[in-house]
């Protein structure tokens, strides 16, 4: 896998840094736009800026190389799935407790609309 996913020697270094560091950022940053109730491209957008902090401290602590768009590519994958995951449980909790009313969770990604309560008009 070395060579493919992580330019370093070790793969303990592409762990660390890209999917527990960068992992945790992009979490964390895709936490702050869905509660601020913005929209998901602002959040791919950030985790993009997030990704490209991950190339730039396997540049800075480990000489790997900072412009390349595969290494820039794998790095960017990962934190969007992380951060995607983080988005979704975020505005699925949002959903279900501001309008708990109106949505119930499926999953922890994902809610539904209520059934209406027999009885109930409309």
């Amino acid at each position: 896998m070395q060579g493919i996913l992580y330019e370093e020697e070790s793969a303990w270094l592409f762990l660390l840094v890209t999917v527990v560091m960068g992992g945790w950022a992009g979490w964390m940053a895709a936490r702050a736009v869905a509660r601020g109730w913005r929209p998901f491209w602002q959040c791919a957008a950030a985790l993009l800026l997030v990704a490209a902090a991950v190339r730039f401290i396997h540049f800075a602590l480990f000489s790997g190389t900072l412009v390349s768009p595969h290494y820039y590519a794998i790095d960017a994958i990962v934190v969007m799935i992380i951060g995607t995951v983080g988005f979704r449980v975020t505005r699925t909790r949002q959903m279900t407790s501001q309008y708990r009313w109106l949505y119930e969770k499926t999953s922890p990604l994902t809610w539904r609309e209520r059934a209406p309560v027999s009885g109930e008009v409309g």
